[in-house]
């Protein structure tokens, strides 16, 4: 499956040197040049954050792989969804926590905060 959306973002990003290789005005060697140089420069950065993308779909914490609140860092924390670097700091100040529920009964969090990230945490004792 990773490989599988990989090689589409490769694909998709292939479309600008399409573009210039299907014009129908003649180019010089020197314009064909400096467009692929230019679309081969779009590519590694659309291959880098397609990368990126990946790892960080892998890393992200979910009801299978969730992050325990009394051990997670400060970028594990920030990357549950609504958590920023302020309530991680909130959060990681709170420690430790018997609990899940520890967010809401320290006051360290919102409801609303908690109900996005309650799948996606743990307390390990």
């Amino acid at each position: 499956m990773r490989a599988r959306i990989v090689l589409v973002a490769f694909l998709v990003s292939l479309l600008p040197l399409l573009d210039t290789a299907c014009t129908s005005s003649p180019q010089s060697p020197e314009q064909v040049r400096q467009k692929t140089a230019q679309a081969t420069a779009e590519l590694k950065d659309n291959a880098k954050a397609v990368a990126e993308g990946v790892r960080d779909g892998l890393t992200r914490p979910s009801a299978d792989k969730p992050v325990d609140l009394n051990s997670a860092s400060k970028s594990q924390l920030t990357g549950l969804p609504g958590i920023d670097n302020a309530a991680a700091d909130r959060i990681i100040a709170g420690r430790p926590y018997s609990s899940e529920h520890g967010l809401l009964e320290k006051h360290v969090v919102s409801r609303d905060e908690y109900n996005k990230i309650a799948d996606s945490i743990t307390v390990k004792k």
